[in-house]
């Protein structure tokens, strides 16, 4: 599990995640190419090809729409309860970015962080370190609410999140009021394509999504996986590729939540 790695073993784990290949889903375009097989008609290249026959379209030409992968965007959790997954949390971010693929990256604890930029590179290790040292809320308090609706706000309703795989990482803990949450989360769930929520704490035995946040979030999410070890990354990326997993989020149940959340640990 990531919390108890040591951290020669999170070098370690830096050189594996660099590995992860994140194959996100694919939309169609509306700009079209040329296909033997294409389902609409290519009408001037059929009547351009037909000046070689006398006029008559002896061949028609086709043309099929395009395909391009589906943005994706990873919002990560680094509160004082997250701390311990955060750091490894934060090579999967750097996987995702310098994959190719269009990928955003942000963090949140008490506000939200973009960290596309510093997480880009050649050199994983120091994109690391560059986002490392950004955050000015890394292992504080948790507002989950409020870093989606600055998301939702700032770039979602803008397009980043529009047909696109949000991806968030948190126990879902939630220090304000988890009903923000809610809100927010059906807010990203009109927009978005897919919400995958990785919570490490699903793991546990005997877990249940009874955190204020998770049971807010829980039925706007299409899966919820744990992600707690390297192992649980591959239920992780195959959760962002596909839509048909096993231990999708309508098979978890949110309790009714009374009297105080659960203390995990905290950084100290």
């Amino acid at each position: 599990r990531f919390e108890a790695l040591e951290p020669n073993e999170l070098e370690q784990l830096l050189r594996l995640m660099t590995a992860i290949e994140l194959a996100v889903p694919r939309r169609r375009s509306r700009r079209r190419r040329r296909a033997r097989r294409g389902e609409h008609l290519d009408l001037r290249r059929t009547l351009r090809a037909s000046l070689h026959t006398g006029g008559d379209p002896m061949t028609l030409a086709r043309r099929r729409r395009r395909t391009r992968p589906r943005r994706v965007v990873l919002l990560c959790d680094i509160s004082g309860s997250m701390e311990p997954y955060a750091r490894a949390y934060l090579h999967l971010l750097t996987s995702a970015v310098a994959s190719g693929a269009p990928a955003e990256a942000f963090v949140f604890a008490t506000r939200l962080t973009r960290l596309t930029r510093e997480l880009g590179g050649r050199n994983p290790e120091a994109a690391i370190r560059r986002a490392a040292a950004i955050p000015p809320d890394w292992s504080s308090g948790t507002r989950i609410g409020e870093a989606l609706q600055s998301f939702n706000d700032q770039y979602g309703r803008r397009g980043m999140a529009r047909g696109a795989v949000v991806v968030i990482l948190s126990d879902g803990w939630e220090r304000a009021d988890p009903a923000l949450v809610g809100r927010e989360m059906e807010r990203l769930a009109r927009l978005a394509h897919r919400i995958v929520w990785v919570n490490p704490r699903a793991a546990a035995p005997g877990f249940s999504p009874g955190a204020g946040g998770m049971a807010a979030a829980l039925p706007h999410c299409d899966a919820l996986v744990s992600g707690d070890c390297l192992d649980a990354l591959d239920e992780v990326a195959e959760a962002i590729a596909t839509g048909d997993l096993p231990s999708s989020a309508a098979g978890w149940s949110a309790p009714a939540v009374e009297g105080t959340e659960p203390s995990w640990p905290s950084a100290e």
